[in-house]
């Protein structure tokens, strides 16, 4: 789950985390009342939604008047939001953050992300403050630093100030910067992030080290232990098919494709969408069922699937080890039935019963298509596309 600029500031807060001061606004009267009551010379209006490039698409800017920040407020509120990552539909702004202005005398980057490859946390600096941090990666790797965490000991503060070293910090600096890398990691652990992001973290004049701007996303599975992040979810800012599919507990990622796939199993998901790729398609959706694929399982899968205009045809790949296929088959015919199936669809059913499953499904007045190995339903539906 991914949340709001703003709010991921007000979690760094309560860890201590430097931040500048700000508060979110949801009227261009709100703005007015947030930077009167905050004072000042000059402020930043930021459009609040779960993408970055926003500056260069016109959703940062600088105000030097309470009145200007109303005017800027008013501007961005209800307008379409397009950067790099919204792609060309881009986001509808519903809010805006006033922040307090700030002197930099330097932009830097610091991230904690898991690395998978070596089961543990990193925690990476660069001198690239403001750029995309894939940029760096590609262009210049060598400016990014890493620190890898032993999960038995946590981050020292040793790990910190050798970061604090490599960015080029000096005196005071490093003593504000090794603060700061610890209370981030701590932020990270204590709220079960999966990532942290703070692009640019700048450094003033006077040598203070500040969060100018946030990125936090979290560990889905994690959520029930943090009720207070869970409530930050905003479903707006999230495709309107995978907020129906997380109501029904399934897991539903929509794509560019025209081939929808109903599967259980996340690796046999993504195995299925490769080989659909292989065969000369595109898939359009990642949807994993889980374990127990009954009727109303399946029917909302479908329903799911179908409401894409974009899907010509549906693949069903379903492996029988915890569900019997022969059950599972029955499912796929009585949810056909209950909806307007308007597309082909190939059924693919493998492990206990799957014979007795492929009966069923050929057996039954129901327009389908069933292969008995994955190539062969992969090549089929793209065939009828």
């Amino acid at each position: 789950m991914n949340i709001h600029e703003y709010q991921a500031k007000d979690i760094l807060r309560s860890y201590g985390v430097a931040v500048p001061g700000g508060k979110v606004a949801f009227s261009a009267d709100e703005a007015e009342a947030i930077a009167k009551e905050m004072g000042g010379d000059i402020f930043v209006v930021k459009a609040q939604i779960h993408a970055g490039g926003r500056g260069k698409g016109g959703g940062v800017k600088l105000a030097k008047s309470v009145a200007e920040v109303r005017e800027l407020a008013d501007q961005m509120l209800g307008m379409t939001l397009v950067t790099h990552q919204t792609g060309p539909e881009g986001k509808t702004v519903h809010r805006v953050l006033i922040a307090e202005g700030v002197d930099i005398a330097r932009e830097l980057y610091l991230g904690i992300v898991l690395d998978r490859s070596v089961s543990k946390l990193v925690v990476m600096a660069s001198t690239e403050g403001g750029v995309e941090i894939e940029t760096v990666a590609e262009e210049t790797p060598e400016k990014i630093y890493k620190e890898y965490i032993d999960p038995q000991t946590d981050m020292q503060p040793f790990q910190a100030r050798r970061l604090a070293f490599k960015l080029g910090l000096e005196g005071d600096q490093i003593k504000h910067a090794t603060k700061f890398i610890l209370q981030l990691y701590s932020a990270f652990t204590e709220t079960d992030a999966s990532l942290m992001e703070i692009n640019p973290l700048v450094v003033t004049p006077a040598g203070e080290v500040l969060a100018l701007d946030a990125k936090i996303g979290f560990d889905d599975n994690a959520l029930y232990r943090h009720k207070n992040i869970a409530e930050m979810r905003d479903t707006n800012e999230e495709d309107p098919l995978e907020v129906r599919a997380s109501e029904h507990h399934l897991n539903y990622i929509k794509l560019d494709g025209n081939v929808g796939c109903m599967v259980n199993g996340a690796g046999l998901a993504m195995a299925t969408m490769d080989i659909i790729k292989l065969a000369g398609g595109m898939p359009a959706n990642f949807l994993d069922v889980g374990g127990g694929a009954n009727v109303e399982t399946v029917r909302n899968g479908f329903e799911i699937i179908l409401s894409d205009p974009n899907v010509k045809a549906v693949l069903v790949n379903i492996f029988g080890g915890i569900v019997r296929c022969d059950r599972v088959a029955n499912g796929i015919i009585e949810a056909a039935k209950s909806i307007d199936l308007s597309v082909p669809l190939v059924v693919r059913l493998e492990g206990t019963n799957a014979k007795e499953a492929r009966e069923l499904l050929a057996n039954s007045d129901m327009n389908f298509e069933v292969a008995s190995s994955l190539e062969e339903a992969a090549e089929k539906v793209v065939a009828l596309i």
